[in-house]
């Protein structure tokens, strides 16, 4: 239990003593009109408070992540908490900050143009096309997980083969209408029921004193699968993900000042770190184990283990009221992942999103792709959304150092932390069944060495265009 409490504490610490930090290295200017003004067209440029942008963010970025995830992760045991305080204080966090804010400067321009602005043109091809693939496997895995849950607490008056029709018809009406008539309008109700459910959870593992385990370094992970690079890539949403760098882009064209940047993009991912935390707490002290965890994870996934802490430690309404919480979270996260792919496409083709069947013809391929994915397991799913999911994280990290680098401030907040998932990205990639089934030991020292390849590319890279005098802001106006 004192583990648990001192990485929530620690977590809150992080918020006020590193966040700052961050801000203060990158530089806010109170004075800067951002695109929520510049850029205004009433569908996804358009200013909105503070406090709506902040709920709106945390339900963009939770998805099931920052619950799904820890569950898994929690079969290595404690290590687990390690992973989610450190990633998300100074990987996770940092890493959002950095994309919204300058997604901010550049006109609310997406991953892709900005990867293209400071890796290269080719990269912007190459990112355009990964975060497209993303953000589809992105919306199917929170289409299916909520629909899932769904399914088992009303499977005795609605199919699932319904419930996906109504989530997919609630994503498509979110893809297309303006970004203030559905998400602006539901996503503060949903987040207070978001918080409540995870603070009622948390308070309730404190309160009935469940046995969760203090910190240890030892793997317990019942089929003994190596913590790195696994757990990293298992934990994501919670400590670090590059899905997050898709959705800031969301709030950064309605984000009305930039002093409110920290806690919109720092804050919110502190606050997915503390959910997460809560989750993998619950998982590591209710099933007796990660035997125990195991066998449940094996009978239902993870979707079965939110249901049994749910109705364990709230009560049969109070754990229903906590799954729909649950649910809540990946639906607000397929939405937008949806709408972030829509407004991807539409910059790189450079289209106009004002007219509605400009809108439409963008997205019901999209729906089409993901519809067909949903047939697919879900664990299959997950694992490539995970690879994925990190390699995304690895290149805004690159894009965030590159922008600090020409600005000649502390790009090591970022590079560091862009060094550590470069080398977990690529040794998992040539470990895994899904990618090059290489032996581990061969797969860290191929990792590595492809690691110090795109360190020295990135500061070879680095030094040429700060020659160059890339201007940092705003040319993205005419694009």
């Amino acid at each position: 239990m004192v583990t648990f409490l001192v990485s929530i504490a620690l977590l809150i610490i992080g918020y006020f003593t590193y966040g700052k930090y961050v801000e203060k290295v990158f530089g806010v200017n109170t004075d800067r009109q951002t695109p929520a003004f510049t850029h205004s067209d009433g569908v996804d440029y358009l200013p909105m408070s503070g406090k709506k942008n902040s709920l709106i963010q945390l339900l963009n970025i939770a998805g099931v992540g920052p619950i799904f995830g820890p569950i898994l992760g929690a079969l290595y045991g404690p290590v687990a908490f390690l992973w989610i305080v450190f990633g998300a204080i100074f990987a996770g966090a940092v890493h959002d900050y950095l994309t919204g804010m300058i997604s901010i400067r550049n006109r609310g321009a997406h991953l892709p143009e900005l990867a293209g602005k400071f890796l290269g043109k080719v990269m912007k091809h190459v990112v355009n096309a990964f975060s497209i693939l993303l953000l589809v496997l992105v919306g199917t895995v929170f289409v299916t997980a909520p629909a899932d849950l769904l399914h088992s607490l009303t499977s005795s008056w609605l199919t699932l083969p319904i419930i996906l029709l109504v989530i997919f018809a609630y994503y498509l009406l979110a893809t297309l209408l303006p970004i203030d008539k559905i998400i602006g309008r539901f996503y503060p109700i949903f987040g207070a029921l978001l918080l409540i459910s995870a603070i009622g959870v948390g308070a309730a593992l404190v309160f009935t004193g469940a046995p969760i385990p203090e910190i240890s370094l030892t793997n317990m992970h019942p089929d003994n699968a190596p913590i790195f690079p696994l757990l990293f890539l298992t934990i994501s949403c919670g400590a670090l993900s590059g899905f997050h760098a898709t959705q800031t882009p969301i709030i950064s064209r309605t984000t009305q000042q930039e002093k409110q940047g920290r806690r919109i993009f720092y804050g919110m991912m502190i606050t997915e770190g503390i959910i997460a935390m809560i989750w993998a707490a619950a998982a590591m002290s209710l099933f007796n184990g990660p035997t125990g965890l195991n066998e449940v994870l094996a009978n239902g996934g993870p979707a079965a283990v939110v249901s049994e802490v749910s109705v364990a430690m709230l009560g049969a309404v109070g754990g229903t009221l906590a799954i729909l919480g649950v649910i809540v979270l990946p639906i607000t996260s397929g939405d937008t992942a949806f709408r972030s792919a829509r407004m991807i496409i539409a910059d790189y083709i450079k289209v106009s999103q004002k007219k509605v069947l400009s809108r439409v013809w963008i997205a019901l391929p999209m729906f089409v792709v993901s519809f067909a994915l949903t047939k697919i397991d879900f664990t299959l799913l997950w694992r490539y959304f995970s690879w994925a999911n990190q390699s995304t994280a690895m290149i805004a990290l690159w894009v965030g150092a590159m922008y600090l680098f020409l600005a000649r401030k502390n790009y090591w907040i970022a590079a560091i932390p862009a060094t550590f998932i470069t080398m977990a990205t690529f040794t998992y990639i040539l470990n895994a069944p899904i990618g090059f089934g290489l032996a581990l030991n061969l797969s860290y020292v191929i990792a590595a060495v492809i690691t110090v390849v795109i360190v020295t590319a990135f500061f070879m890279a680095a030094r040429r265009r700060l020659s160059q005098n890339i201007p940092l802001e705003d040319d993205l106006k005419s694009a």
